[in-house]
């Protein structure tokens, strides 16, 4: 389909269109089979200014929104969706500080973000706080100018090859969430530590790890906001966040139908081609719909968050549910239709379903977006009167 962009939006999609097929798809075997950071395709991506598409031209970006930045990731995904996990996940890790960082801080951090030579992380999950975020442990004590941070993240992406982190931990445990504030670390920070590095079913050239925190501790000027104001924080920059992973889960199902439909027209069974057979052709013509409908939901959720609206947790938390789960039901397509072959390493639909799976847990289980979704429906029709 036609969608109207303008020509900055085509460059952007052809700037990273050309990155994925030149550069990424022909190492993503190699990354993904040795689980290999790529740092020299990051390298690329920083060159083409893709790094700084979302940040404002004041510190050094291109001054574009969320549908840029989609339309990028997209792109990336298409080519592999362990780097583009990589490359959304510094996104993740830069919005709460262009979003609640004061002057000093967005002219300290955003410039190197803008221009990829510094790659950022998000600290919110830990052992026993997954969707239950409010489970947090993580401390950070005023001690005079200085935070104390104790504690531990868990399965957080770009562990330990990110050089700076955005991390929620409680300020006052007796407040609970009110209780939690966000702060900016930095790689080198005394008393911050990277734990093991996760042997995972897929995005293997994603580096996901643990953060330690003994005695950690940073100015008091790397508090993010206020205190308090930690999951305020963390709630905004995933509403930001999921329609990425929505449009990721869109770029990697284009990628399992067009090697679907190239297998189909190449593979023959009973003297012809298995496209020309209807159980074949009904799969891939509800592959391409759903994908076309993915895309079509996450484009417009991205536009809208461009208008800034007051409150879009609903249409966020649609687009990244819709476009994960359209990614799980193309790519388990894509191995069935190419059989015997889809199941053997040597072709890439294997690792396409492997990678798709975690779109589906990360920033948010799917189950927790439904539940974000009816919350909000509720709300809107709040003592029988409907809208």
């Amino acid at each position: 389909m036609i969608y109207s962009l303008t020509e900055e939006q085509e460059m952007i999609q052809e700037v990273a269109r050309r990155i994925a097929k030149e550069k990424i798809i022909p190492k993503r075997k190699e990354l993904d089979e040795n689980e290999i950071f790529p740092r020299e395709i990051l390298k690329e991506m920083a060159e083409a200014d893709l790094f700084g598409i979302f940040i404002p031209e004041t510190y050094g970006g291109l001054g574009f929104g969320t549908f840029e930045t989609c339309l990028s990731l997209e792109q990336i995904a298409w080519g592999c969706a362990g780097v583009a996990t990589t490359y959304a996940a510094s996104s993740l890790g830069a919005y709460p500080i262009l979003l609640f960082g004061n002057q000093e801080q967005k002219q300290t951090y955003l410039p190197f973000i803008a221009r990829g030579e510094k790659i950022t992380a998000f600290g919110l999950t830990e052992a026993n706080a997954g969707s239950d975020a409010s489970a947090i442990q993580t401390t950070a004590i005023k001690d005079g100018d200085y935070y104390v941070l104790n504690g531990a993240k868990q399965w957080i992406t770009n562990a330990g090859e990110a050089d700076i982190y955005t991390i929620i931990a409680l300020t006052d445990k007796k407040k609970g969430v009110r209780g939690a504030s966000a702060f900016i670390l930095e790689k080198g920070d005394e008393g911050f530590f990277f734990g093991k590095k996760e042997k995972k079913m897929g995005i293997r050239a994603s580096v996901t790890g643990s953060l330690i925190f003994e005695d950690c501790r940073i100015p008091k000027e790397r508090l993010l906001g206020k205190e308090g104001m930690g999951f305020i924080i963390a709630l905004r920059t995933l509403d930001y966040a999921r329609p990425g992973v929505g449009i990721l889960g869109v770029g990697l199902a284009q990628a399992a139908l067009d090697e679907s439909v190239k297998f189909a027209k190449q593979r023959k069974q009973f003297g012809q081609p298995i496209i020309s057979f209807q159980a074949i052709s009904h799969m891939l013509a509800d592959m391409a719909t759903e994908i076309e409908a993915a895309r079509a939901l996450t484009y417009a959720v991205c536009k809208y968050i461009d208008t800034n609206p007051k409150d879009f947790s609903k249409y966020a938390a649609m687009a990244k549910l819709f476009g994960s789960d359209i990614a799980m039901k193309a790519t388990l397509n894509a191995v069935q239709i190419l059989g015997g072959h889809g199941y053997m390493r040597d072709y890439p639909v294997e690792k396409m379903m492997r990678d798709a799976k975690i779109l589906q847990i990360y920033e948010g289980t799917n189950q927790i977006q439904r539940n974000i979704i009816a919350q909000v429906l509720n709300k809107e029709y709040g003592k029988g009167q409907i809208k």
